[in-house]
């Protein structure tokens, strides 16, 4: 049985709803610390609803915020713990998009992942595994989880706009390009690249910029 996400979500600036965002947050954190870039957003997507849940589980390593599942080099979880606390955050997620997207009218070739760290983890996961393509995973200081299997598994294949800082202490800048070839081997066609020069673990703003310009490509708006 799927656990229901709580959440937290922004009206289209124009009154009207014709595309989704997602946002998808980091380890030990909350939606609301992604939904505050709906501000920045809105005015370039005027027509597009914001959304971001909260993951299902309360995180051991800041109880005051949430994980999508546990990290052992974080929380000292096992790597069965790991994988099985992700398998049910993926249903938990894909049972939460469905219902979010049938709420606000739109499919999934009108809706956006936008992932940070773990949440990038999810997106990149759980995107290639949906049966209709999405119209774009953006992808902040993240990594392709379990690579080895993409190429069986992928349904669909979404772009993807993969962005990093190159200063980043927590996920290693190395995993972009990664992710990138693993994306390209499993037979994506439209696989984009950012870093960010002198940025750490978080969102720049021209990381911001990119992506901006990346979704209103694949929302059909340039």
């Amino acid at each position: 049985m799927t656990r229901t996400l709580d959440h937290q979500s922004r009206a289209p600036q124009s009154g009207t709803t014709k595309n989704l965002v997602v946002f998808l947050h980091g380890y030990g954190a909350d939606g609301p610390d992604l939904l505050g870039l709906a501000d920045p957003l809105a005015e370039h997507l005027p027509d597009t609803a914001f959304a971001a849940p909260n993951a299902p589980e309360r995180s051991v390593a800041n109880p005051m915020g949430f994980q999508w599942f546990p990290i052992p080099w974080i929380d000292g979880s096992s790597e069965e713990e790991s994988r099985k606390g992700m398998m049910l955050a993926v249903d938990d997620l894909n049972a939460f998009l469905d219902d979010l997207m049938a709420e606000h009218g739109v499919t999934p070739a009108q809706t956006v992942l936008f992932g940070f760290s773990q949440g990038t983890m999810m997106a990149l996961h759980v995107a290639p595994r949906r049966a209709e393509a999405f119209a774009g995973v953006v992808a902040f200081s993240g990594r392709l989880l379990e690579p080895e299997s993409l190429a069986e598994e992928v349904v669909s294949r979404p772009p993807v706009m993969l962005v990093h800082g190159d200063a980043d202490d927590v996920v290693p800048v190395e995993s972009l390009p990664k992710a990138a070839e693993a994306l390209q081997e499993a037979g994506w066609e439209k696989v984009f690249a950012h870093v960010q020069k002198g940025t750490g673990h978080g969102i720049a703003p021209d990381g911001l910029s990119v992506s901006l310009a990346f979704m209103r490509s694949v929302l059909g708006l340039e």
